[in-house]
């Protein structure tokens, strides 16, 4: 079995690691877009455009799912992807996971890149299923860039201001970008009240993990040979993980050691 991941960076690094934790036999097609990162900024076309070239290029290796480990991209590239390679392949895109978040009432925070809150797509979530929970929009503005490259300086300091605009005492807060996952742990430090319990982080990795490995395609060649446990695409091109991927307990959990 193969699952393919799709993001402009390293965002597909914790959905990745929940797919090698629930099927360790799995090979793993990891295909980003450093070429044209970030994609938040840019147009739903070109969004479109960029997610499907990277999805195209890891579908040439046959993967048996395709996961969107991008918010954005989910938001504005899933029915292209969709049209372009379903039913041959199944596309699992991903959402914030507001429904679950707000479950055990509020308040709750939805952390999100700038261009996400307070969109369309987001709001229409939180009238969905919010149903009266006290929920605020946090704008992380520099936070999925700072994790992308690493830099933990401006990690804590995104963090940081992200968690000034937070209210206190929340009982929730939804991790909006795939990229935010990675320093969880930085941020549940940061949105700890004293004398409050401690809040609860709901990000989207595991959930989508697995849906995608629900959905695999049927295989014919199940005993066949197949590609290598893990290949990284970097634009197009077969390449290995970033040192800035490494730095992360999700990526350096992937790396498969070479035979003795």
């Amino acid at each position: 079995m193969k699952i393919a991941l799709v993001d402009s960076g390293i965002g597909l690094l914790p959905a990745a690691a929940a797919v090698r934790r629930a099927r360790p036999d799995a090979g793993l097609i990891l295909s980003s877009d450093p070429d044209g990162m970030p994609w938040g900024p840019r147009t739903a076309h070109d969004i479109a455009t960029r997610a499907l070239a990277c999805a195209r290029a890891a579908a040439e290796l046959d993967p048996d799912a395709l996961i969107v480990a991008c918010n954005t991209a989910s938001v504005h590239a899933l029915p292209a992807l969709r049209a372009a390679l379903e039913p041959a392949l199944p596309v699992i895109g991903t959402v914030p996971a507001v429904k679950p978040a707000v479950a055990a009432g509020g308040p709750v925070a939805v952390w999100a890149t700038p261009a996400t809150t307070g969109s369309p797509y987001q709001r229409r979530l939180i009238a969905d299923f919010a149903d009266g929970v006290d929920v605020t929009e946090v704008p992380c503005h520099g936070l999925a860039d700072a994790v992308e490259r690493a830099d933990e300086a401006a990690v804590d300091l995104a963090v940081q201001a992200a968690a000034a605009l937070t209210p206190s005492g929340v009982r929730a807060v939804v991790l909006g970008c795939t990229h935010y996952e990675l320093v969880a742990g930085r941020i549940l430090a940061a949105v700890r009240t004293p004398g409050a319990p401690e809040p609860v982080l709901h990000g989207s990795a595991e959930a989508v993990a697995a849906q995608a490995l629900r959905r695999v395609r049927p295989r014919n060649d199940a005993s066949a040979p197949g590609e290598p446990s893990l290949v990284v695409l970097r634009s197009g091109r077969r390449e290995s993980l970033t040192d800035a991927a490494l730095g992360y307990a999700a990526g350096r959990g992937l790396v498969v050691p070479s035979p003795a």
